[in-house]
């Protein structure tokens, strides 16, 4: 007994990969001695396997069993080796498991995937926009750059990297050259759990994020957060595709609801996904020449034309021209949204 025990514990402290290939070689070589022992008792090779795993597992069917004294003493050999063999193999199994879940809890795994968002630190608006991305696309997947301990949301489609956003090595495990956008949240929450109360150190730390993705990455579109407007010419060296405001946009959107009533309701609207009409993006097609021609062809399919790109002014362009890189920007339901893109995709 103590001379079995030391040589499953020598197997238990081999590498994992000549556990895995010892194991599987056991089993295909001892199902081929079974049947080439016993060929009128298991008929085929397969049954010959069937045996061994049935009783390696200690499963025991019965419906195949050697009757020579070879055979049986293949049993007594798969009894003793086998079964504490095949247990070490699932007990390494079950182990590697469990490491890559803590380790993948612990933001230490690379991400592999394409067209990805990737999101840099946590916060309530950071959550926020998470949730709304997989809400908004049911393949979509989300990267999460921070220094928590753990990932602060588990999902299927959430893959979380810990470390600091300037580091190359973070981004590079965030496999950010293929994301399809990234998010720079302003967090006003140091690595010590201590609330910062001035913006410009918040946004000096987004600034020099949005340096550091910028410098290596500067394809992705990138959409910043910041907290004092003021604070822009400071981006300026820093090619940003888009700004966020938040306290600014909420207050606004707080006035004109006092004012008139229900404007707070059609943006949450446009801005949820489910809830009715929603903003969508087109693209142009060949046959339009003028903003008229696409406001009123859209106007005609269910959709409303309101801008095209940051332009809002399309009521008192639509005599003009639309350029082949237009990027429009209509409000309709998500089946007409689904027609439209048919549409596009075979005007290309």
């Amino acid at each position: 007994m103590i001379f079995l025990t030391r040589i499953f514990m020598r197997i238990f402290l081999m590498n994992n990969g000549l556990i895995y290939g010892t194991a599987v070689l056991l089993l295909l070589v001892s199902s081929w001695l079974a049947y080439w022992l016993e060929p009128d008792t298991f008929g085929r090779p397969f049954h010959g396997f069937w045996w061994v795993m049935t009783t390696v597992t200690t499963t025991g069917y019965g419906d195949y069993y050697p009757h020579t004294i070879a055979g049986k003493c293949l049993g007594i050999f798969l009894y003793i080796f086998g079964i504490g063999l095949l247990s070490i193999t699932i007990t390494k199994v079950a182990g590697a498991l469990f490491v890559y879940r803590h380790r993948k809890e612990e933001g230490k795994l690379k991400f592999t995937g394409k067209h990805h968002f990737v999101i840099v630190d946590w916060s309530k608006h950071a959550e926020l926009a998470t949730q709304q991305i997989l809400q908004t696309d049911p393949k979509a997947e989300v990267v999460i750059i921070d220094t928590l301990e753990k990932t602060p949301i588990q999902h299927p489609r959430v893959h979380y990297i810990q470390g600091n956003p300037v580091k190359a090595e973070v981004l590079e495990s965030a496999n950010l050259a293929a994301a399809r956008a990234v998010f720079i949240f302003a967090n006003d929450v140091t690595e010590n759990y201590t609330v910062v109360r001035d913006p410009s150190f918040i946004d000096g730390k987004t600034l020099l994020i949005a340096t550091a993705i910028e410098r290596n990455y500067s394809h992705v579109h990138t959409i910043v957060e910041i907290k004092d407007e003021q604070n822009l010419p400071n981006f300026q060296h820093v090619k940003i595709d888009e700004f966020i405001l938040g306290h600014d946009t909420i207050s606004q959107l707080a006035v004109r609801s006092a004012f008139h009533p229900g404007t707070s309701n059609i943006l949450s609207q446009l801005l949820k996904h489910g809830q009715g009409e929603e903003l969508h993006q087109l693209r142009t097609r060949p046959e339009w020449k003028t903003y008229r021609d696409a406001f009123v062809e859209l106007l005609q399919e269910g959709a409303t034309l309101i801008a095209d790109g940051t332009q809002l002014s399309i009521n008192r362009r639509l005599e003009e021209e639309i350029p082949a890189e237009a990027s429009l920007f209509v409000i309709c339901d998500e089946e007409t949204y689904r027609r439209l893109r048919k549409i596009e995709s075979a005007t290309r």
